[in-house]
């Protein structure tokens, strides 16, 4: 099995985690216009994303990209990262070579979101035989008093007590706490995120390329920001924050306010630029919380001085180290706290040991190169970045999730199709997360009755929107992000100069750490999955009650989170 799946999501993070460092109107002002023309990435063209060294100033590097053969298309001075087009093959190579850059990373697809249908579909979506296998739909049960119409099917908010007696009652956050989601957008129209959504500060950092997209849907090919045409993001949005309005599912943090800050195309691909754009993005307008369910391709594994790449690669894998540890330390200076998915490839990533699928775009690039610890996974091992692994119905580690001592800062429900081996509930859909997804994506996929079971409608009168199952770890990283929400609803404090309440990052993991609930290894520590799978899913957790490769600081609670 390729370890693919949730790095296709994964991209969105590391190309954008490579921006500035502050900002006023005139930053803001344009950001905001880049977000309205086209800045997809060529990388078949020599285009190339370039970080300026610390310490340089622009001047000297601008003429160190000229020296090395290159044309600055578009610059972020504020965090020393540029566009660049060279026509020189050489290009990265020569750009190492420059005192006054840390590096150049060609500028190309870095991965692909997981969607309905693709090939690299093997985790968040289920293979079509796991699909079919599944006899029936899924019965709604009777609504509970007092409860969305599918909070029965909605383990994954018990779990972290984010109900009607757990912390909807005490606190379902407020208006002026911003979540920013970095993914596929977001359906601003769905009647269960509406109400939540700020249209106004919500941006589009990407531009419909036809090549890979399809026919753009719109003059301009820019998607409006209420628009997605993937799914994945409204997921993401809905397990964060859908309304408490008497239909359908409600999210962890049912009234706070979700930005959409896209950075990835309709087809799944992500580039560089719109990410790093969107990251900051969110600093530069009071963004509280980024979700980042994705990691950075085309390296699996980033790594220094690897014997096994060539010094370009070399040099393409430094600069994306760089230039997203210095994103995320912008976004963290400016009160935002990033979260992101662990990874979906089943893997300790305090022990990688062989990676075979890097580089993985274009295909049929990747060669096999041992791996050790001081290679990492980008942005989930990023310094600054909170970390969540992925959970079953059982509490058991899914068996898709990474996991590591070092790398699990806490963990989350994410959901597990093979849970429950032995039993009824094996193989059921509602072991999965169940989430918002948009009305047209839901009417084309239910033209397949294997996806019939994985997609429910829910009216209140006239009105109707449907709702989807997923896994991954893509859908534990909102619960621990929705955890956050909260925390600055129920902590944070008012700031004019931040637009309202506001906390440093520093402390939201403080409290998510203080109120998770401490989980310990199993017992015996090794964990294996009497499933058909191949014994490459089994592993040791190591650690302690207080912080373990599976369970990190513990499963995020959203009552405990808000009371104390």
């Amino acid at each position: 099995m390729r370890k693919v799946l949730l790095v296709a999501l994964a991209v969105l993070v590391a190309a954008a985690l490579a921006l500035p460092a502050s900002a006023g109107q005139s930053g803001r002002a344009a950001l905001t216009a880049q977000a309205q023309r086209s800045g997809q990435l060529q990388s078949a063209n020599g285009e190339y994303v370039v970080a300026y060294a610390d310490g340089a100033s622009t001047a000297a590097a601008r003429a160190a990209v000229k020296a090395a053969g290159g044309t600055i298309l578009k610059e972020n001075a504020q965090v020393g990262v540029a566009t660049v087009r060279s026509s020189n093959p050489a290009f990265v190579r020569d750009a190492a070579s420059q005192r006054a850059l840390v590096g150049a990373a060609r500028n190309r697809p870095v991965g692909r979101i997981p969607s309905g249908g693709s090939a690299k579909d093997e985790v968040e979506h289920l293979t079509a035989a796991e699909r079919a296998a599944v006899k029936g739909g899924s019965a709604r049960a009777g609504r509970v008093p007092d409860q969305e119409p599918f909070a029965d099917k909605q383990w994954d908010m018990r779990m972290i007590d984010a109900t009607p007696s757990g912390s909807y009652r005490v606190n379902q956050g407020r208006r002026g706490v911003l979540v920013g989601i970095i993914d596929s957008g977001i359906d601003g129209n769905h009647p269960d995120l509406r109400d939540n959504y700020n249209r106004r500060l919500s941006r589009n950092f990407v531009t419909d390329i036809p090549l890979i997209d399809g026919p753009c849907e719109h003059p301009s090919c820019v998607d409006p920001v209420d628009e997605d045409d993937d799914g994945h993001g409204t997921h993401v949005a809905g397990l964060v924050a859908a309304e408490l309005n008497g239909l359908g599912t409600a999210g962890v943090a049912p009234k706070v306010t979700l930005v959409n800050i896209r950075g990835g195309q309709d087809s799944g691909f992500v580039f560089l630029q719109p990410v790093v754009d969107a990251l900051v993005y969110a600093g530069l307008v009071g963004i509280d919380v980024v979700n980042m369910s994705f990691f950075i391709d085309p390296w699996l594994y980033n790594c220094l001085d690897n014997p096994a790449d060539s010094p370009e690669a070399q040099a393409e894998q430094r600069t994306v180290r760089v230039a997203t540890q210095r994103a995320v330390n912008f976004a963290r200076a400016h009160r935002v706290t990033p979260i992101a998915a662990l990874g979906n490839e089943h893997t300790d990533l305090g022990n990688p040991t062989f990676d075979d699928t890097s580089p993985d775009f274009p295909p049929g690039a990747a060669y096999p190169r041992d791996v050790n610890n001081s290679c990492i996974t980008v942005p989930t091992e990023t310094r600054g970045v909170i970390s969540v692994s992925a959970l079953g119905p059982s509490g058991y580690k899914a068996d898709y999730s990474n996991y590591g001592i070092e790398q699990t800062d806490f963990s989350a429900p994410g959901g597990w199709f093979r849970d429950y081996f032995g039993l009824p509930q094996n193989r059921q859909p509602e072991n999965l997360n169940l989430s918002p997804m948009p009305q047209a994506l839901a009417e084309e996929a239910l033209q397949d009755p294997a996806n019939v079971p994985f997609i429910l409608k829910d009216c209140r009168g006239s009105t109707c929107a449907f709702y989807q199952y997923l896994q991954g770890t893509s859908m534990a990283a909102p619960h621990a992000t929705g955890v956050a929400a909260l925390i600055v609803s129920a902590h944070g404090r008012h700031d004019p100069r931040h637009g309202g309440l506001t906390m440093s990052p520093r402390a939201v993991e403080r409290v998510m750490t203080r109120t998770a609930r401490q989980t310990p290894c199993p017992s015996p520590p090794n964990f294996a999955y009497p499933d058909d799978r191949d014994p490459s899913f089994d592993g040791v957790c190591a650690g302690t009650l207080a912080r373990n490769g599976i369970y990190g600081r513990g499963i995020v609670n959203a009552l405990t989170a808000v009371l104390h």
